[in-house]
């Protein structure tokens, strides 16, 4: 943020970023001075006043810092960077080890190599059975043997090396993974657009940055492997970001009336109510907006729950518009 230009938006200051990124003050200070982590707005009085996008740095600094990663380390990197190592954490403490491993197939120029140097007993070994839950049953250099084997495998999840992401590979990276039949697939990428990497999260592919290790390549898998299962609502919550634009309504008052008036073509009420549902969700961002400005205290809290309520007012009105594609409900 420019120092000498007010953030845009919301604001916050420092007791208000500490509650909830779980900074303390002093130690944010020191952050802002020793490594420039984010550089808030001077108010006439001297007055500390974060914006959204620092509110969001700090935030993945903390949890990162929380998970072994150095200041001064993760302090200039990108808001995009940032958001790209926690994706990549594995955070939480893991689950108990499954049973039967998670099996991976490895294709690319250097990784079979990196994973047969680990095993240091020649290249079967990089098939082998490795500590906890990961099982790299098929390693390959060669695209076309990869192909002609890998449906064999009976593949967990792929693992790819893509040195450079462009838009025109993504369809190669889903044939791969097509291929593979595999559930997933893990990209370790050096060079890649946001909207490249975005587009790769909608298709079952998840992205890391190199360089990493066999330990962190391994930790990668088996996070991947774990996304079948819900995520926590701690981690929705570690996803909330409050620098980007809230989703708008899809559906004003009297089109949610509209809906809950018409007569669904089978016997059930799930049209009425998920128009409650997105109504009441509705009023409670409104609530919270006006909390924002009422309480200053505790603005920052609720911005936040503006925030969430917005995304899970989201989610329910494309719930309720699938209803209504299905119901052949006139708006």
């Amino acid at each position: 943020m420019d120092p000498e230009t007010p953030p845009a938006g919301q604001t916050y200051r420092i007791g208000a970023v500490a509650r909830l990124t779980g900074i303390p003050p002093d130690t944010l200070r020191v952050w802002e001075r020793r490594y420039a982590v984010v550089t808030p707005f001077r108010s006439e009085a001297g007055t500390r006043l974060y914006g959204a996008d620092d509110l969001a740095r700090l935030t993945l600094i903390k949890r990162l810092v929380d998970n072994g990663d150095a200041i001064s380390h993760v302090a200039q990197l990108s808001l995009v960077d940032l958001r790209e190592r926690v994706r990549g954490l594995g955070a939480r403490p893991l689950d108990p080890e499954p049973s039967v491993p998670c099996r991976v197939g490895v294709l690319g120029a250097r990784l079979p190599a990196m994973l047969t140097l680990a095993t240091s007993v020649g290249p079967a070994a990089a098939a082998e059975p490795m500590a906890g839950a990961v099982e790299f049953v098929g390693v390959f250099e060669d695209e076309a043997r990869f192909r002609q084997e890998a449906a064999g495998l009976k593949l967990d999840l792929l693992l790819l090396e893509c040195p450079s992401i462009h838009p025109d590979q993504v369809q190669r990276i889903t044939d791969l993974l097509a291929c593979s039949r595999a559930a997933r697939a893990v990209v370790i990428y050096e060079f890649a657009s946001r909207a490249v990497l975005e587009r790769l999260r909608t298709l079952r592919v998840s992205a890391r940055r190199a360089p990493a290790d066999v330990a962190e390549v391994r930790r990668w898998c088996a996070t991947a492997h774990r996304a079948h299962a819900a995520p926590e609502a701690a981690e929705l919550l570690d996803d909330m970001d409050l620098s980007g634009p809230l989703p708008r309504r899809r559906y004003d008052t009297a089109a949610l009336a509209r809906i809950a008036a018409a007569s669904p073509t089978v016997r059930c009420e799930c049209p009425h109510h998920l128009v409650q549902l997105v109504s009441s969700l509705v009023a409670f961002e409104n609530y919270s907006q006006e909390c924002e400005h009422r309480n200053a205290d505790d603005a920052a809290l609720h911005a936040f729950l503006h925030a969430a309520s917005a995304h899970a007012r989201a989610t329910m009105e494309a719930a309720l518009a699938r209803v209504i594609d299905a119901e052949g409900i006139e708006i």
